[in-house]
This record gives C-alpha cells, sequence and structure tokens, in this order.
C-alpha cells in the first residue's frame, strides 16, 4: 500500500498562519517514503524558516524564482518536470487567484504552470474571505482544470472567527494525495463496509462485548476510496478516524448493525462484513445499575438472530465478501461460513496466531473463494491485506461482467 513511496511530492507553502502544519506534513510525507521538496512564497517564510522545512525534507527548500543558486541547485522547472504530484498547503486566497487566472509571478505560481502532475490545493483562510464569490469562482476554475481541492475543516480560526476555513490536519492531505496517486479501478464500485465491535447492555452502565479494534475494516474501507470507490462505513464503538470523504454511520448494537447494513444494502455493489457482530446478549438487560453484592450473579444470554442470509439471498449481481474469526478449524468454519450465507469471498484468520489477533496492525488471513480454494498469505499490515482484498473484488468484479456478457450475447 506504499503509494507514495519513492515519490517525488512538491508542497508549495504560502503565507497564511496555517503555515506552521506544513512541518507535520513534511514529516508525515517522508515517513510514507516519499521524497519531499518544498517551495515557499516570500510571506510564507514570515511564518516558518525554510531551514525547519529543510532539515525535515531533508533537501533544500526553494524560494525565489531569481536565486542563481537555488535555480542551479532546484530550478523552477526542474521541480515541475520530477514532481508525481504538487500540493498547495496551506493555499491562501491570493495564491488561489493568481493561480486560477495563470498569472506567474513568483516561484510557486510558476511551477504549478509549467507542472503536468496531479495538482491539489488545501485553502486556509478567514471564514469569510472563503466564502467571498471571488474566492468560490477561483475554486471553481481550478476544479475545472482538474486540480483536486481538499476542502478546509470548520472550527476555531486562527483569527478568532468560527467557521470553515481551518487548514485539514495533515494526516487528511496525505491521504488525499495517496487517493490522486492511487489507481482508481474501483471507481464504479459502491463499497458497504461494516467494521468494529457491537455492544450487548447488561444495564444503563455495562455491556458485553469482544476485542474487535476495527481497524481491519476501516482499512479496508480506506483503501476502496483510496482507489476510487464511493464508501459508507457501518462503524461499531471505535476511535478509529476514516477519510473525510467516507460517508459514516456509527452504530453501537447488533440489532443496529444489522439494520444500518440492510438499509444500505440496496445501494451497494459491494458489501464487505469485517465487523464482529455479537452472537449473543444479555436476555433481560436491567432498567437500572446492578449493585454490586457478594453473591455470584448468572448472567443470562440468548442467541442474536442473523438476518444477513437473508440480505445475500437477494445480493443479485452484488458481491459479498465476510470475515471469519476463529481460533481452530480454520478453514472448516470459514468454508462452512462461507457457504451458509452465501458469500462470494470470505476472509480466514486465527485469532490467537500472534501478529494476527484482534486489535494487531497486522493480520494473517486465508482467503478462499466459491471454489473452496484457500489462498494462504504471511503477515501483512492490515492496509497491505485490504489491497489484498480488494485486489481479488477487481477480479471477481471482471468475473462477474464476463459471465453477464456472455449470458446477453
Amino acid at each position: 500500500m506504499a503509494v507514495l513511496k519513492d515519490k517525488t511530492i512538491v508542497l508549495g507553502v504560502s503565507g497564511g498562519i496555517a503555515a506552521y502544519k506544513s512541518a507535520e506534513l513534511v514529516r508525515l510525507l517522508a515517513a510514507r517514503g516519499a521524497h519531499v521538496r518544498v517551495m515557499m512564497t516570500r510571506n510564507a517564510t514570515e511564518f516558518i524558516t525554510p531551514l525547519t522545512l529543510q532539515t525535515l525534507s531533508a533537501n533544500p527548500v526553494a524560494t525565489d524564482t531569481f536565486s542563481l543558486t537555488q535555480e542551479s541547485e532546484i530550478g523552477h522547472i526542474r521541480l515541475a518536470d520530477t514532481a508525481d504530484a504538487i500540493v498547495i498547503a496551506p493555499a491562501t486566497a491570493d495564491v488561489i487567484a493568481r493561480a486560477a487566472v495563470g498569472i506567474a509571478d513568483d516561484l510557486v505560481t510558476t511551477v504549478l504552470l509549467a507542472a503536468r502532475c496531479p495538482i491539489a490545493f488545501a485553502p486556509a483562510m478567514n471564514v469569510h474571505m472563503y466564502e467571498h464569490p471571488t474566492v468560490a469562482e477561483n475554486l471553481a476554475r481550478l476544479r475545472a482544470r482538474n486540480i483536486t481541492i481538499i476542502e478546509p475543516d470548520e472550527g476555531e480560526l486562527a483569527c478568532g472567527y468560527e467557521g470553515k476555513g481551518r487548514l485539514p490536519d495533515p494526516a487528511a492531505i496525505v491521504e488525499e494525495l495517496e487517493r490522486m496517486l492511487s489507481r482508481h479501478d474501483l471507481a464504479a464500485e459502491r463499497m458497504l463496509v461494516t467494521a468494529g465491535p457491537t455492544r450487548e447492555a447488561i444495564d444503563p452502565v455495562r455491556f458485553v462485548s469482544n476485542h474487535s479494534s476495527g481497524k481491519m475494516g476501516f482499512a479496508i474501507a480506506r483503501a476502496a476510496w483510496r482507489r476510487g470507490a464511493s464508501v459508507r462505513l457501518i462503524a461499531g464503538p471505535t476511535a478509529l478516524r476514516a477519510p473525510r470523504g467516507i460517508e459514516r454511520i456509527d452504530v453501537v448494537s447488533a440489532a443496529e448493525m444489522l439494520a444500518a447494513t440492510a438499509h444500505n444494502f440496496p445501494w451497494c455493489s459491494t458489501l464487505v462484513m469485517a465487523a464482529a457482530v455479537a452472537d449473543f446478549k444479555p436476555a433481560a438487560p436491567a432498567r437500572n445499575k446492578i449493585k454490586k453484592n457478594a453473591r455470584p450473579m448468572t448472567l443470562e444470554m440468548r442467541p442474536i438472530a442473523d438476518e444477513l442470509p437473508r440480505l445475500t439471498a437477494k445480493k443479485g449481481a452484488r458481491i459479498v465478501i465476510g470475515f471469519a474469526a476463529e481460533t481452530e478449524q480454520l478453514e472448516e468454519h470459514a468454508i462452512d461460513k462461507l457457504r451458509r450465507k452465501k458469500l462470494d469471498l470470505i476472509i480466514a484468520n486465527d485469532v490467537t496466531v500472534e501478529g494476527a489477533g484482534f486489535g494487531s496492525d497486522t493480520n494473517i488471513v486465508t482467503i478462499i473463494g466459491a471454489d473452496g480454494r484457500p489462498d494462504r498469505h504471511p503477515k501483512l499490515s492490515k492496509d497491505e491485506v485490504a489491497d489484498v482484498i480488494l485486489d481479488r473484488l477487481v477480479h471477481l468484479r471482471a468475473a462477474s461482467i464476463s459471465r453477464r456478457a456472455n449470458r446477453s450475447a
């Protein structure tokens, strides 16, 4: 999944208070293995020093089109030619206006005119400036040229106002760059992904749950979004953050998870059930907090009806992918679940194996299709596993389209 590894990312920093966040952006890009080249407007150097960004990027910082030293080391045309992507963050109203009309009166705008790679702008400014019709028109001009606009966040601004205009979190900008540079082989897919645990109430303050962190489901949702899919993520209780481009639906109980899945099922073309939905719940949750005493307590549990087989029976051309977290007889149990729930693909893992359990950043999976043949994978990061699963989805979708074409021929 190392989309940015060995890619040259040119970061343009313009003169706004949010320029201080560019240091974290450079650090995150470098951590992804990208070669980061920074260019700054003259005003940007009033907010953060070139030396800071040079130290973090391990590359010289370009600030002046007419500096003989900088031109000999970097060159504005060379910056444009070698870039795999350019991102302007923060992008002030001024640099947006000059780029929109093609003015090239400093290094940053000159590089933008010479560039032929994907470009993104991350606007950051006062809320009233951002809402001004001229800024909206200039952003529309940039979008019309297939330039990505990373929408600003809402909240308290440095000027004291509240509203839209904050530079997005640097991690969100990195995700947008990864999406820009990924193959969009899932652009036709509408992906519904379930993730995380569910909670079943014992009383108003206690619940029964499981160890699922949601990391695998979130990784799949993130990878699908990055590869161009429209994604809805139904998430059980978890503190994980999803990319801003994903529609997130938060639920708590198994009943809520199943209801949300059924409600959104008609929308999707692919359903990925990565959530660890409870199989049992307390038979009679207490209305008030159960008080502690010295006597043993017996908690009666009853099974939760699984409505998903009824859903998958009506799947039509949809592809349905399930998960099987097991502790024994991994492949036998996974194949049984595959057939019982009428799945197209099942991802099985033994949660007792180190590196494959709940909460881990890695997984060790066996992927089984309708033919029952296991495809075993070594320990991979969950982001890598997500791409392996989505690669199988691409093949399944191609095979499905080919079968339909043959039937209609």
